[in-house]
């Protein structure tokens, strides 16, 4: 049996599955999910190509976290702009930094198939995660800070938190 017919941990692969390119992610080299040849073919997602998405999902969104507090720093700090101004514009910092990183990490195997596609994804994912996180920010910052007289940095940790579990 030669190498392609076999799992990497040697365990045979069925004929009928392929490794076709296209599917395989710029990223990383390798074709994410199984996928079957013929008639009816269809992807197949087991749970550890579940598992794998939401990591690297939640995985660029602790780096969007970072991304959203240095940016809302360097907003309010170095630019002196008003708290809810810095921290609208620190939350679409972060959501096209998000996009970008799901584009090309999270969602490899799902390649768009034209530049205007992926345009059409960032306004689709501006609008809806986006639109949640910007929106939930702004309130909860109005409320901590203006209201509470929070630090902003601190306040944007308490919004961060509770816009994530809306998104």
């Amino acid at each position: 049996m030669n190498t392609q017919e076999q799992w990497r941990d040697g365990r045979p692969r069925p004929s009928e599955w392929r490794k076709p390119a296209e599917l395989r992610s710029a990223w990383t080299g390798r074709r994410p999910v199984p996928t079957r040849t013929g008639e009816g073919a269809r992807r197949s997602t087991g749970l550890s190509g579940s598992l794998l998405r939401w990591l690297k999902f939640n995985f660029v969104g602790g780096i969007g976290i970072g991304v959203q507090l240095v940016a809302l720093t360097v907003f309010r700090s170095f630019f002196h702009l008003d708290y809810l101004l810095a921290t609208g514009l620190a939350v679409e910092t972060a959501v096209i930094h998000n996009f970008l990183w799901h584009e090309r990490f999270t969602w490899a195997d799902r390649p768009a198939a034209h530049p205007l596609h992926s345009l059409a994804r960032l306004v689709k994912f501006n609008a809806s995660n986006g639109a949640v996180s910007i929106i939930g920010n702004l309130l909860v910052m109005r409320l901590l800070v203006g209201e509470l007289g929070l630090n902003y940095l601190a306040a944007n940790l308490i919004a961060i938190s509770a816009c994530s579990l809306l998104n």
